[in-house]
């Protein structure tokens, strides 16, 4: 008996999870419309759904897209521009004054350049946190990535919306816009808590919790930032969030590089997912987050690549690869931080972040089909005898030859489907001149 799907996609290898265990040799995957509808052996898949349209891929690899939990897409446009500086050297010195020439169109197309460049390298789903955050979600929109994006606000005014107050209904506009939006779920973004008063971030703790919606802030990323915290309230970045209330679990915390033993508990206790940024917090001297203390505490972990001003890309194989071995060296064990630990991180761990581990992070019956595949026939792929140590330890963001997000293909055989490239990467050599104009005056 035959039944009907929109799509096969067929390959050497199925890895549904983080786990090599649950590996399918010669396996594919069925959808229609926007989910999955069947998993298993290629050959049963293709009897059973004769008629469907056909991704196949001899030497191919199917598997859940990768999830990158915090980035600033827009800072694309900032890539290089001012490398090699402390965090808050880089940030109030360099990154706050040359993001007041921000423009709409500037963000617009730095955002199509990191879509772009995430697509390319594997990733399906992004959390998204920065400036004309609308811009952000229009680029998103067109690109057919699946994303979570929110208005950053801070005490000081915006380049986008000026005055604090004008911030509000900026994020209550995207909220209605893109209520039951398929793929594009609106958060609320207090920067950190050095740049937002309690006020601020209790506001928006209140429209997060209205909205049923991710709430993510930067959260204890550097020394700095915690010395700042203890001599304005007395307490440290954690504790501060949990005095206001703010700890839960659709708070997304990003970067907790410095907590003690008593405030990953915290954490834990409260539901706190975290973001991990590794490449970001190395490049900025920002210390290594104790993720292995957090895994073993409960803590929901994902993967982020930050932005690509402070990593300085968005390739979250490499982000992997990072994270990996960073672990293994600061704990002096080998052991942690394994390949399916760090892969179940950009995917399933990444879901769980977002509250979307129903939807997305691992290919099964029901899911939405957010799938790429990855070709296996390469030098540094062969031979292969693990998939999860393959995918974190040896494979590479330009490995992946095809992505699939909620059952529509936005790259075939490394084209691109639905950005155009060449005119993005145009459009940005423009912008970097103007950029570097401004910065000159």
């Amino acid at each position: 008996m035959t039944h009907h799907a929109d799509l096969l996609i067929t390959g050497l290898w199925l890895l549904p999870t983080a786990h090599q265990q649950d590996s399918i040799r010669h396996g594919g995957v069925a959808i229609v419309g926007d989910h999955i509808i069947d998993i298993g052996p290629a050959s049963e898949l293709a009897a059973r759904y004769p008629k469907a349209a056909r991704i196949h891929e001899e030497h191919g690899l199917i598997m859940p897209g990768l999830i990158n939990t915090h980035t600033h897409a827009p800072m694309a446009c900032f890539r290089g521009l001012a490398d090699d500086l402390p965090l808050m050297t880089w940030l109030v010195d360099h990154i706050f004054p040359v993001e007041a020439s921000l423009t709409p169109e500037i963000v617009y197309y730095s955002t199509l350049l990191s879509l772009a460049e995430m697509i390319k390298s594997g990733t399906t789903s992004f959390c998204d946190m920065y400036l004309f955050a609308k811009e952000v979600a229009r680029a998103t929109d067109e690109s057919g990535m699946r994303a979570w994006i929110g208005e950053v606000l801070y005490d000081f005014p915006s380049p986008n919306y000026g005055a604090l107050e004008n911030g509000y209904p900026y994020v209550a506009d995207m909220f209605a816009h893109y209520h039951n939006h398929p793929l594009i779920t609106i958060t609320a973004d207090p920067h950190a808590i050095y740049t937002c008063s309690p006020q601020l971030l209790q506001r928006l703790g209140a429209l997060a919790h209205d909205h049923n919606a991710p709430y993510v802030i930067h959260l204890s990323e550097n020394a700095a930032e915690v010395a700042t915290c203890r001599e304005r309230y007395g307490c440290t970045p954690v504790e501060h969030l949990d005095n206001l209330g703010l700890l839960h679990e659709q708070t997304l915390a990003v970067h907790c590089v410095l907590l003690d033993d008593q405030e990953i508990e915290t954490l834990a206790s409260r539901g706190v997912k975290v973001a991990h940024c590794p490449e970001s917090n190395m490049k900025l001297a920002s210390g290594v987050a104790p993720v292995v203390k957090m895994l073993k505490a409960g803590i929901t972990l994902g993967l982020g690549t930050d932005g690509s001003a402070s990593n300085n890309d968005v390739d979250m194989f490499g982000e992997m690869n990072m994270a990996a071995k960073i672990h293994k060296v600061i704990n002096m064990d080998p052991t942690v931080m394994n390949a399916e630990t760090t892969l179940h991180t950009a995917t399933m761990g990444g879901a769980a972040c977002l509250q979307a581990d129903t939807d997305i992070g691992t290919l099964a019956v029901g899911k939405k089909a957010d799938i790429i595949v990855v070709d296996l026939n390469q030098p540094h792929l062969t031979p292969l005898y693990n998939i999860p140590s393959h995918l974190v330890y040896a494979a590479r963001g330009a490995d992946v030859i095809h992505s699939i997000i909620n059952g529509r293909p936005v790259m075939r055989n490394r084209q691109l489907l639905t950005l155009d490239e060449k005119a993005i990467a145009a459009h940005m050599r423009e912008i970097g001149r103007y950029i570097q104009a401004t910065r000159k005056r």
